[in-house]
C-alpha cells in the first residue's frame, strides 16, 4: 500500500532537499561495503589486540573470515532504572551468537545520563551535549574495525540518538536497536503530579513528595509515562530498527529475554557475510525518517525530537525542517492518550494493543511508507503484530488485535482523539519555536498576556514562593538556549504555572530552553530560534510586554512596535556560573560549536 499523497509530497521534498549530502553519504556508504569482513584489513598485530582475551576457538574463527563478529554497544549502568537491566544482556548476546554461529564482543561502553535526576541541577546543563558524546564514544568502540555488525543497547533520552547517529555514521554496518522496556506500573502519574503541586504549594513536606515520586519510579525500566524515552522506543520501532514488537515489554521476564536473543542472531543474519545483508545506512532513507514522524504526531511524543531528529537524520545524509515536522502533524492525527496526554502509561498503551495496532491503522490510512527496508526485512506490514513467547521459549507473533483494547487510550483511525499530532511550528518576531498542544486544551491555546522576564528557572520559582505571580502572565525564561548553558530542560517550571493555569490564570511559557519530553497542559513556546545570546529578539522584552502565543494560528510575537524593538538591545546576563561545576567546564567547546535548535543543536559537523 503506497502513502498519501500529502505524506509522499512531505517525503519527496525532503529527498529533493537531501540529494547532495544523501548522495555523498550513499557513496561513503558503498565504499566501506567492500570489505566482505572488516577484520581482513587488520595486520596480524591488529588482530591479535582485538582477540586477545577471547577463548582459543573464538580466536581461530576470527582470524578468519567467514565468522561474523557483533559488536555490543551498551549504554549499561546500575544506578539509572532503565539502564540498570542491560547488565546482563552483554552474556545472553553472546550466547545467542554462538547459537547462531557468530561470536560477540563488548565493542564499548556510553555514558548514560538521567534527565529525572538532574532536573533543575546542573547538570541537566550537559544532558543535551551527551547526545553528542555518547555518538563519539561509541564511534570509538566501533572504530576498531573487527565488526561485521552492531547491537545498541540504550533506552532513554540522549542515549538512543546518541547511538543512531553512531549507527548512521557507521552505516556500511548492520545495525539492530534491543530496547529493556518500561518498568512495571506503579503510583498513577496524574497522582504523582497532583503531590508536586500540593509540595509546591506547602500543602504537604517533602515526606510525603518523596514517598509519591518513590511509588511512581519504582523499579528496573524506564518511566512509564510517554516522555522522550519512551518515544525513543516507538521511533526505533516504527522505523525498523528494532525487531517487530519488542519495544513495551518489561524487563526481567521470559519474553524480554527471547526478545534479546532473537535480535542478537538477527543482526548476524543481516551481515554481509550471508544473503541479507542490511547495511543501516541504505536502510534507513527519507520514508523511514517520515514514518518516524508520524509515529511521533500519532502517538503525542516527546518536543526533544524536534530537535534529535534532525540531527538523527542528517547522520544520515538527510535534511529534515521544523516545516516538514509541522506539516507532518497537521496530517498525522492522535491515535493514543498516553501521560501527560493522558491518564494511561505505557503498560497501558502496550496493553490496548500497543504499536502493533497503531502501526497497522497508520498503515492502512496511507500514513505510513509500507515499501521501506527493516531489519526484520521489507516492508513495514510485519511490524503489525504483538510479540508473545511461545512453548519453546522463543519469540512467536501474532496479528495486533483487530480491536483496541482501551478507545480511551488507544483509537483506531475513525475514531482519533484529535485530528492533528499536535505539535507545530510557531513564527512572528521572535523567530521561530515549536510548541506541543496534544495536552493543552483548546481554550488554552491562544494567550495573550504581560510578560515575566526571567533569566533563570529559579528565578521563576523565587518570585512563586515570594507571592508575585497570582496573576495573568507569560513566563519568558532566556539565556537558556544551547550557547548560553547547554539548553537545559525546564521541567519543574510545570508545577508552577500548572498550579497558576488552576487557579484561573492565563499563562504560558516562552523560552530558549527546552521542556521534558512530558511537557503537558500549559502552552509553551520553546526551542526559540534565535536564542537570545546570539542576539535573538527574546533577549529584548521587557516586563510588562504584551506577548501573543496563538498554537492554533501558529503566531509567536511580542506586541511592541517595530521601531521601539529595533531601538532595543539584548543585555547578555553574567552567564558565568553556568560555566563551571558537575563538569561544565569540560563542555565549553560544546557550547561555542553547537548548532541552532532548528538545526539539530549539534556541536559537530555530520556530512
Amino acid at each position: 500500500m503506497t502513502a498519501r499523497k500529502d505524506i509522499e509530497a512531505i517525503t519527496e521534498r525532503i529527498r529533493e532537499r537531501s540529494k547532495p549530502a544523501r548522495g555523498l553519504y550513499l557513496d561513503r556508504v558503498e565504499q566501506a561495503s567492500q570489505k566482505t569482513a572488516n577484520r581482513s584489513v587488520l595486520s596480524c598485530g591488529n588482530l591479535a589486540h582485538g582477540f586477545a582475551v577471547c577463548s582459543p576457538t573464538d580466536k581461530v574463527a576470527l582470524s578468519g573470515e567467514k565468522v561474523p563478529n557483533l559488536g555490543i554497544i551498551t549504554s549499561y549502568n546500575d544506578m539509572l532504572s532503565a539502564h540498570q537491566p542491560f547488565e546482563n544482556f552483554p552474556q545472553t548476546i553472546k550466547h545467542a551468537a554462538r547459537e547462531a554461529g557468530g561470536i560477540a564482543q563488548v565493542a564499548g561502553g556510553v555514558p548514560a545520563m538521567c534527565d529525572g535526576v538532574t532536573q533543575g541541577q546542573p547538570g541537566m546543563e550537559l544532558s543535551l551535549f551527551s547526545r553528542d558524546v555518547i555518538a563519539m564514544a561509541a564511534a570509538i568502540g566501533l572504530s576498531h574495525n573487527m565488526f561485521d555488525a552492531a547491537v545498541y543497547l540504550g533506552v532513554c533520552d540522549k542515549i538512543v540518538p546518541g547511538l543512531t547517529i553512531a549507527a548512521l555514521t557507521f552505516g556500511h554496518l548492520p545495525a539492530v536497536f534491543i530496547p529493556a522496556g518500561p518498568m512495571t506500573t506503579g503510583l498513577p502519574n496524574d497522582e504523582k503530579a497532583k503531590i508536586r503541586q500540593l509540595f509546591a504549594e506547602g500543602k504537604v513536606g517533602r515526606a510525603e513528595l518523596l514517598d509519591a515520586e518513590s511509588k511512581s519510579y519504582h523499579g528496573p525500566g524506564t518511566c512509564t509515562f510517554y516522555g522522550t524515552a519512551n518515544s525513543n522506543q516507538m521511533l526505533m520501532e516504527i522505523m525498523g530498527l528494532h525487531t517487530p514488537g519488542a519495544s513495551f515489554v518489561n524487563p526481567g521476564t521470559p519474553l524480554r529475554d527471547a526478545l534479546t536473543r532473537e535480535a542478537a542472531k538477527r543482526a548476524l543474519a543481516i551481515t554481509a557475510l550471508g544473503n541479507a545483508y542490511t547495511p543501516v545506512g541504505r536502510m534507513i532513507d527519507e520514508r523511514s525518517i517520515v514514518n518516524g514522524i508520524v509515529g511521533l504526531h500519532a502517538t503525542g511524543g516527546s518536543t526533544n525530537h524536534t530537535i534529535h531528529l534532525i540531527a538523527m537524520a542528517a547522520a544520515a545524509g538527510i535534511a529534515i525542517t521544523w516545516q516538514d515536522i509541522s506539516d507532518l502533524s497537521e496530517a498525522t492525527p492522535l491515535l493514543a492518550r498516553v501521560y501527560p496526554n493522558g491518564l494511561a502509561d505505557v503498560n497501558h498503551f502496550h496493553a490496548a494493543g500497543g504499536l502493533g495496532f497503531l502501526i497497522r491503522e497508520l498503515l492502512d490510512a496511507g500514513l505510513l511508507h509500507e515499501d521501506v527496508q527493516t531489519v526484520w526485512g521489507e516492508g513495514l506490514r510485519p511490524y503489525t503484530v504483538e510479540a508473545k513467547l511461545g512453548g519453546d521459549g522463543s519469540v512467536v507473533r501474532e496479528p495486533a488485535p483487530a480491536k483496541s483494547g482501551d478507545e480511551k487510550v488507544l483509537a483506531p483511525f475513525p475514531k482519533a482523539f484529535q485530528p492533528t499530532g499536535g505539535l507545530k511550528v510557531l513564527s512572528g518576531n521572535l523567530g521561530h519555536a515549536i510548541i506541543k498542544t496534544s495536552a493543552v486544551k483548546p481554550e488554552r491555546r491562544l494567550i495573550e498576556a504581560p510578560a515575566l522576564v526571567l533569566d533563570s528557572q529559579q528565578a521563576l520559582h523565587d518570585a512563586f514562593k515570594a507571592g508575585e505571580l497570582d496573576r495573568d502572565l507569560v513566563a519568558v525564561v532566556r539565556f537558556q538556549g544551547p550557547k548560553a548553558n547547554g539548553m537545559p530542560e525546564l521541567h519543574k517550571l510545570t508545577t508552577v504555572l500548572g498550579i497558576l493555569q488552576d487557579r484561573g490564570h492565563k499563562v504560558a511559557l516562552v523560552t530558549d530552553g527546552r521542556m521534558s519530553g512530558a511537557s503537558g497542559k500549559v502552552p509553551a513556546a520553546i526551542h526559540v530560534t534565535p536564542e537570545a545570546v546570539e542576539g535573538g529578539v527574546i533577549g529584548k522584552i521587557q516586563n510588562g510586554d504584551m506577548i501573543r502565543v496563538d498554537a492554533d494560528g501558529g503566531l509567536l510575537e511580542v506586541l511592541v512596535a517595530p521601531d521601539v524593538l529595533a531601538q532595543r538591545s539584548c543585555i547578555v546576563p553574567d552567564l558565568s556560573d553556568n560555566e563551571h561545576g558537575m563538569g561544565r567546564e569540560l563542555f565549553a567547546g560544546f557550547r561555542e560549536l553547537v548548532a541552532r535548535a532548528d538545526q539539530g543543536a549539534s556541536a559537530f559537523g555530520i556530512v
